[in-house]
């Protein structure tokens, strides 16, 4: 039996001391670099140093200023093994047991540093995760692309509003409280990184892959919501990433599928596309994504995808921003990189170019490979490597992987649906709707006693929340249902139906429950909106992109115009109430879509519009 010490109150302080002498120790044990006893498992070293570990607030500080923990894993590692801990892989709980065994080959024989999930289910995500991080040398760092929290890649779980909706919001605290709740359910999912916010300004009506996913196209607003987003992650110990550096917002080419050109001098990049990411990095966002786009003005190597350039790496983000926390780059399996550079060669260059970690790569040999050639030729450095490793074991430990427990299973649906996310998603949605057209007045709707009100659901395919909402406000309506792709035939019919209604609620949506970028209405159906925006009985709310309004020509001319957004349930219950004079309008247009909406639109009460309420 251990005697207890005559002075336990000095025994944290003799450890303390102890503490050079027990590293060394651990050095002298682990011999030569590639020594059995230097492949232990980090388990077997955590004896050595009392749990006395205290997380900086700040991320980036704990980067700064490794702990005992990390030396003490980095020293478990072989060469190879500190590069494998730079990779990030990703992994779906929706594939099936070989895809899960082709993922699980990966961290045991390479020992990866981490894995980014994609689509798939909650219980069956955490199973995996479990599964995983026990058979890991190292406890593995979970990502998830999830800019509209986890629910936009996990069914059975929330999923908050994508940024546009969320920059037609004046109250940014909304979404720090979002930052919070998504933070939360990670941490419940055991993960530790959100590639979000989307710090890009969409000033491209045409940009076909951020457009929605921006918070919009003014810089200040595109800021002070990235840091309200930023904030409400990190506060709860999630690592936000900013993406995609140095911005994705003006450019009509999709990096999944080839390599954008950006043509902007610096002067304008300093002024708008590098506005967020300065702002984010002085105050301490932890990561930072590096997109797969060529800028001449910044780096004139031909056909060299930012990811790649050490001028805009290493030079600009590191250098000039002052970034000290970690730097990731995008999806190397996209087009954006691999068209011009194969698999290995891309990824080697990418750390040469000042990355720290590398995220979805084709090949995990192929780039260990490429890496270690680079090395031996005098490229990148073994140090640099290491440096990078122990960055890597810091911010696992800054999440609190160096006391990793497995994830509790039990009530893990319920947590993952708590009832304050509902309020949340209800609140965003009541903030965010955005009038556009009142003519006369005609919002809020006042129904007379023989005033009959039809609604009209186009792009539904059965009546809609928004219809049955409607009914709790209006003595008595009727329900119409139209296909985005109805023919002629079908709207005469609709057309003829309508004639003996004096109210038309028209409620328009896409093909999908998230935004579109066209919403691939008939040349019939289309031509059916322009005639509903010239009727004087007719009031619009549109439940989709704003920049698909330009879709239909003469929707401007709407005698009533509300623009929702997405078509979640709490903004389609939202939308009827305020028709009804049951809810105040506080959005703003985030964006321009065109001549005739323009970012800053909106008629704002800060009252419900029905006197009394």
């Amino acid at each position: 039996m251990r005697t207890k010490p005559t002075c336990p109150a000095l025994l944290p302080a003799r450890i303390r001391l102890l503490y050079p002498l027990l590293f060394l120790l651990v050095l002298l044990l682990g011999g030569c670099e590639g020594s059995d006893t230097q492949r232990q498992s980090y388990k077997d070293t955590q004896a050595f140093f009392p749990s006395e570990y205290v997380a900086p607030t700040s991320f980036v500080e704990a980067l700064e200023n490794p702990s005992p923990w990390v030396d003490s894993v980095f020293n478990t590692l072989t060469p190879d093994e500190r590069i494998a801990q730079l990779m990030i892989v990703e992994a779906f709980s929706n594939k099936g047991p070989k895809y899960e065994a082709d993922v699980m080959r990966l961290i045991q024989k390479y020992k990866i540093g981490g894995i980014i999930f994609f689509q798939g289910g909650p219980v069956r995500q955490a199973k995996l995760t479990n599964r995983y991080q026990a058979a890991s040398k190292v406890p593995l760092l979970i990502s998830m692309d999830a800019e509209t929290g986890v629910g936009m890649r996990l069914d059975s779980t929330v999923q908050y509003p994508f940024q546009q909706m969320l920059g037609a919001i004046e109250d940014n605290g909304l979404i720090y409280r979002m930052g919070e709740e998504v933070a939360e359910e990670f941490k419940r999912l055991g993960m530790h990184v959100n590639f979000a916010p989307v710090a890009d300004i969409n000033n491209n009506s045409a940009n076909p892959i951020i457009g929605y996913r921006a918070f919009g196209e003014n810089r200040l607003d595109v800021t002070a919501k990235c840091l309200a987003y930023m904030r409400g992650m990190q506060s709860h110990g999630i690592i936000a990433t900013a993406k995609h550096f140095p911005g994705h917002g003006d450019t009509d080419i999709d990096s999944h599928y080839d390599l954008p050109v950006i043509n902007h001098k610096r002067h304008r990049l300093d002024s708008l596309e590098l506005y967020p990411f300065k702002e984010l990095v002085e105050h301490g966002v932890g990561g930072i994504m590096v997109a797969h786009m060529h800028i001449p003005h910044l780096d004139a190597t031909q056909n060299l995808p930012s990811t790649l350039s050490k001028p805009i790496v290493s030079g600009l983000l590191k250098q000039q921003l002052n970034f000290k926390g970690l730097i990731f780059t995008d999806a190397m399996v996209m087009k954006g990189v691999t068209k011009y550079f194969p698999p290995g060669e891309a990824e080697a260059r990418a750390l040469m170019a000042g990355n720290d970690v590398l995220e979805r790569m084709n090949s995990v040999p192929k780039a260990i490979q490429a890496i270690k050639e680079a090395i031996a030729r005098g490229e990148l450095k073994q140090a640099d490597i290491d440096r990078r490793c122990k960055r890597m074991l810091a911010a696992k430990q800054w999440v609190g992987l160096d006391k990793y427990k497995p994830i509790e299973l039990h009530n893990l649906y319920q947590d993952l649906n708590p009832a304050v996310a509902d309020s949340t998603n209800q609140a965003l949605a009541e903030a965010a709707l955005t009038l556009l057209r009142n003519r006369h007045r005609v919002v809020p709707v006042r129904q007379r006693r023989k005033d009959r009100i039809a609604t009209v659901s186009i792009g539904a395919r059965q009546p809609t929340i928004f219809q049955r909402e409607v009914k709790k406000y209006a003595r008595h309506t009727t329900d119409f249902v139209l296909s985005r792709k109805a023919d002629e035939k079908e709207v005469r019919k609709l057309k003829r139906q309508l004639r003996r209604f004096d109210i038309v609620l028209v409620s328009m949506y896409g093909p999908s429950i998230n935004p579109s970028n066209k919403l691939g209405y008939s040349e019939e159906a289309t031509e059916f909106v322009r005639e509903l925006a010239s009727s004087d009985k007719s009031i619009i709310t549109f439940f989709d992109n704003a920049y698909t309004l330009a879709q239909f020509e003469g929707i401007h001319k709407a005698r009533g115009l509300l623009l929702a957004y997405q078509p979640q349930a709490q903004a389609q219950r939202a939308a009827a109430q305020l028709l009804f004079g049951r809810l105040p309008a506080r959005g703003i247009l985030p964006v321009t879509v065109n001549k005739h909406f323009r970012y800053g639109d909106g008629i704002s009460k800060d009252k419900p519009l029905l006197a009394g309420l």
